[in-house]
């Protein structure tokens, strides 16, 4: 029986600025069920993409790309700040609404030609998944898909990243 994830997903009024309302998968992690079904889910909405890699996007993306990636007998490449992953990497640097930022991968943990879901717990403004799928096709590989927990409905991120294969488990509705 699947759960309400949205039950499970707590509000913060504020954070982490004024007017912001965060969406919280803190509290979907204390829930073993929850956090259960929405691993299934997440594997399920990958279901019949051709897939040889999952690439989880630092670090609530990791949450749900691990234990996808073991029901799916996948390997799982990482995609972190800047300056977090010891040995060769390669970068892909984007701007942010207030400056720049930088996703980074090892060099060679994506095999060229590899078709990659990648994974995150939430879109917004798709600047981050945006990044991390150039991150990924720069490496040589192809972005096969992109599945996040929880979507914002309002800020854009579906449509900028109009093009890529993309399944959500849950949406709110955010004014911009």
């Amino acid at each position: 029986m699947s759960v309400d994830l949205t039950e499970h997903i707590r509000n913060v009024p504020d954070f982490p600025i004024a007017g912001v309302q965060f969406k919280d998968i803190t509290s979907l992690l204390l829930s073993p069920a929850a956090f259960a079904d929405a691993v299934a889910r997440m594997v399920a909405g990958a279901g019949g993409r051709d897939v040889d890699c999952l690439a989880a996007i630092d670090s609530r993306g990791f949450l749900f790309a691990a234990p996808m990636a073991v029901r799916m007998g996948l390997p799982l490449a990482l995609v972190r700040k800047a300056g977090k992953l010891p040995g060769d990497t390669l970068g892909f640097e984007y701007s942010l609404e207030y400056g720049q930022s930088t996703l980074e991968i090892h060099a060679g943990d994506i095999a060229p030609g590899s078709r990659v879901l990648i994974v995150d717990d939430l879109l917004a403004t798709g600047g981050s998944l945006k990044a991390a799928a150039s991150l990924i096709e720069k490496a040589g590989g192809v972005t096969a898909g992109i599945g996040v927990v929880i979507e914002l409905i309002g800020l854009g991120g579906r449509d900028a990243l109009a093009g890529y294969d993309l399944y959500s488990l849950v949406t709110f509705e955010v004014d911009e």
